[in-house]
């Protein structure tokens, strides 16, 4: 199995993880002398069973991510660079919008507001951010079809 094909199943299987969570909470409880929708300890067997698979796919995702090679260094630490540049595009971006000053002054005794940061600079550095991130997304997803996935 290929990396990426990898990566495919694993959010498959979280999502199934998910559903069979909202299954099992809308089979918690039920009126006196009714019956669950759905067999509570059958949803739990099938959570247990999904969660191993799941945990096995991650590990053998991340032990493939650790050795796999992308440019000079691993996809492990393109991985962990990419989510410190979304981190960071997310905080300049938050800066910038933080930092717009409307004037919502109605009479001459009110406070007057200024900002502290230059707002379009910080927008820019956010828009790079961005853009550095979706073009590492794109080597990281070229990366991953040609990689076997490890055992």
């Amino acid at each position: 199995m290929k990396l990426a094909e990898a990566l495919i199943l694993r959010s498959d299987l979280q999502k199934r993880v998910e559903q069979l969570k909202q299954r099992l909470i809308r089979s918690a409880k039920v009126q006196e002398g009714e019956k669950p929708p759905e067999d509570p300890q059958e949803l739990l067997r099938q959570v247990e069973e999904v969660s191993l698979e799941l945990q096995t796919l991650i590990q053998r995702i991340n032990r493939t991510n650790a050795l796999a090679r992308l440019g000079q260094g691993t996809i492990s630490n393109a991985l962990a660079a990419r989510d410190l540049m979304s981190t960071r595009r997310a905080i300049y971006a938050d800066l910038a919008q933080a930092a717009v000053v409307q004037q919502d002054r109605y009479g001459r005794s009110e406070v007057r507001f200024k900002s502290t940061v230059d707002v379009s600079a910080k927008q820019r550095q956010a828009d790079d951010l961005a853009k550095q991130y979706r073009e590492l997304d794109a080597r990281l997803q070229e990366a991953n079809w040609p990689v076997e996935l490890m055992e």
